[in-house]
């Protein structure tokens, strides 16, 4: 949330390195009753034009949802949209229905054996079919991310999937996690002051800020050092200037 709007973000994962390919401002309570559902079919259906014109079929990438965005007809809607492979993490309020026994997925997270990591899988994990009132019948995946905590996903692709197709699906979210802490800590996002257009330009910046970082980590200098530590060092150590004129080709416009 920045000035009272919500920031959604549509982020690619490549190579296990995040990029940001649509980021949307919001207002948090909706404009005209528009959900943030409506907003990232919006943005889906403008990628996917996007995408097409290069060539490329985005609907073959998997995607992967906060527990914020399930429900049926988003499910439907994405399926429409031509999406197969959909792994979104579930609420702990929903019900289910496994082995004849009905109860929330809070208590299921509790009462679940989970199986050693296995083959494709690096956490303890159990993959399940469980029915929703809801969702109807499909596949549950529960995994245990720390050792106090238990976590769940719901597959909402149109085909069913092995647990560790779901879990190598869901790895790449992690990813996306990460590329959002190091906008917030490191590039300071919160703390943009411009408004209108003028914020988008300033969310640009720290975009460019953050691409930059990644480029500087492909360099041998900079291989072995976090983005975090990358940024330290700029800050600390290099005048700007010089170090765009010594590290990328001229002419490169430094104003």
């Amino acid at each position: 949330m920045i000035q009272g709007q919500d920031l959604l973000g549509i982020v690619l994962t490549v190579s296990h390195r995040a990029l940001p390919i649509h980021l949307l401002f919001c207002p948090k309570q909706g404009r005209y009753h528009t959900t943030k559902a409506d907003l990232l079919l919006f943005m889906l259906t403008q990628l996917k034009t996007a995408f097409h014109r290069e060539g490329i079929d985005i609907t073959q990438f998997p995607l992967t949802l906060d527990s914020g965005y399930v429900s049926q007809e988003l499910r439907e809607r994405l399926h429409q949209l031509g999406f197969s492979q959909i792994i979104i993490a579930g609420k702990g309020n929903y019900v289910f229905t496994i082995d004849d026994k009905k109860q929330d997925a809070l208590t299921w997270k509790k009462e679940l054996t989970l199986e050693s990591p296995k083959w494709g899988i690096d956490v303890p994990s159990c993959r399940l079919w469980g029915y929703s009132p809801t969702f109807g019948l499909l596949i549950l995946f529960f995994f245990q991310k720390s050792t106090t905590r238990s976590y769940y996903l719901m597959n909402f692709s149109q085909e069913s999937l092995r647990g560790a197709e779901i879990w190598h699906i869901w790895k790449q979210h992690h990813v996306v996690e990460c590329f959002w802490k190091i906008m917030k800590s490191i590039f300071q996002i919160r703390s943009m002051q411009l408004q209108g257009d003028g914020l988008y330009t300033a969310l640009l910046i720290k975009v460019f800020a953050y691409l930059l970082a990644l480029r500087l980590q492909a360099h041998g200098g900079f291989s072995k050092l976090t983005i975090t530590q990358i940024m330290r060092k700029l800050r600390r150590e290099e005048d700007v200037r010089d170090f765009l004129a010594t590290h990328f080709h001229n002419p490169f416009s430094r104003t």
